[in-house]
């Protein structure tokens, strides 16, 4: 084999071995005897061995689960909280040069940032305000990243866990709460109801023979169950059936009774 083809075989042997595939979610960040050079997009690329080098990064949306933390609110409540951060890499250069593990240093700024953000706020904004205190870390994580060529898109608390005094607080909180509002809206009731009764005894006593027609009514509802027994009370418009020409036959009645 003549010296032509050996240096054949050798180049072809070099080229072989310094091609890289960078696929469509990575993207390269090229290196030449230790000095950044060029971003590298999807396909294929030479990297010459022991002059070049070259460092692949994803560039897809990742999620970092921050592990529990134990963080005290500003009404000094002890609680647990994790939560899910959701993050991509907006410049691959700054993401390899600027930080040695961006990975890891963005769970440990999300857990520090999630315990602060906690310490600031109380326990009921905690419970009833999740998507404002996620909105705030995210800002916080998001600004702080931002050197290391990392975009935030959204964080997310997954889990509140209080300890077990503060459950029984909050269950008999709650239901003192429930039992409040069953009053009120009792006493409302009573409060419609009376107004009603009082426009209807208004209504009554407003028209004549009204009385009489409720009174009729009530007896026919009655009558229609054999085991009543109805004790029947005469109204006052009855006795006032008595009054004028008739006047002096309710004294002879009230005459007798009282000497009875």
């Amino acid at each position: 084999m003549s010296t032509i083809s050996w240096i054949i075989y050798a180049v072809l042997f070099i080229i072989l071995i310094s091609i890289r595939q960078v696929n469509q979610y990575e993207r390269g960040v090229k290196f030449r005897l230790g000095k950044f050079v060029t971003i590298k997009n999807p396909g294929w690329c030479l990297i010459l061995p022991i002059i070049e080098s070259m460092t692949k990064v994803d560039i897809r949306v990742k999620a970092v689960d921050v592990p529990n933390q134990e963080a005290i609110t500003k009404d000094n409540i002890s609680v647990g909280i994790n939560a899910v951060i959701y993050y991509k890499v907006s410049d691959v250069s700054k993401a390899i040069l600027e930080v040695e593990n961006f990975f890891y240093a963005i769970s440990q700024l999300a857990q520090t940032t999630m315990r602060n953000i906690v310490g600031s706020v109380d326990l009921d904004t905690l419970l009833s305000e999740r998507d404002k205190v996620s909105n705030q870390i995210r800002e916080i994580v998001d600004k702080l990243t931002d050197p290391w060529g990392i975009k935030v898109d959204n964080v997310d608390l997954k889990d509140v866990t209080l300890p077990q005094e503060m459950k029984r607080v909050i269950a008999k909180q709650a239901e003192a709460e429930r039992e409040k509002r069953a009053v009120i809206t009792k006493a409302e009731g009573e409060v419609i109801a009376s107004t009603n009764i009082s426009k209807a005894a208004r209504t009554l006593s407003e028209s004549p023979g009204a009385l009489h027609l409720r009174t009729l009514n009530t007896l026919n509802d009655l009558s229609s169950d054999q085991s009543n027994t109805i004790i029947f009370a005469i109204p006052l418009e009855v006795l006032r059936a008595f009054e004028g020409d008739n006047k002096g036959t309710l004294e002879k009645l009230a005459q007798k009774f009282i000497k009875k």
